[in-house]
């Protein structure tokens, strides 16, 4: 079961899917934001493409666990995508659940430092990359009979 990563910001979604165990998560694609209608669209296409049953997103909270203005925008953003696949018939067994995504970013630009990228290069992918972190974090939190 291959299990897909988001990561949701406001220019860009991060893409990261899992591989068939749901061990390891690799960076798929960064989805320029042109509206949410659309950007969800894109995302069901990813759903479709690597046949996932469930789909993972980066929750952004405050250190105090409290909701930031992002958190809010996320939250409508996975309202729409929610909404959108329960109106496609077979897609509507799709389940979306949150990850606790504070540090992602951070985490995934580390990453990439290590890698020897350079700045530029590093913003071209960050949020895919942060959308493999948000999705690793998951896979590593699941029980290993629920992978198989």
């Amino acid at each position: 079961m291959r299990i897909l990563g988001l990561d949701v910001g406001d220019r860009t979604v991060g893409v990261a899917v899992s591989d068939p165990l749901g061990i390891i998560a690799t960076g798929v694609t960064t989805i320029e934001r042109v509206g949410i209608r659309k950007d969800t669209g894109k995302v069901i296409d990813y759903i479709r493409e690597y046949d996932c049953p469930l789909v993972v997103m980066g929750l952004p909270l405050n250190l105090d666990d409290s909701d930031s203005v992002q958190t809010e925008k996320v939250r409508e953003f996975r309202t729409m995508l929610e909404n959108k696949l329960r109106s496609l018939g077979p897609l509507s067994k799709v389940k979306v659940v949150w990850q606790d995504e504070r540090y992602s970013t951070a985490e995934a630009e580390e990453v990439l430092i290590e890698a020897g990228m350079s700045r530029e290069d590093r913003k071209k992918i960050i949020d895919r990359q942060a959308a493999i972190v948000i999705l690793q974090r998951y896979l590593d939190s699941m029980p290993t009979e629920e992978k198989i």
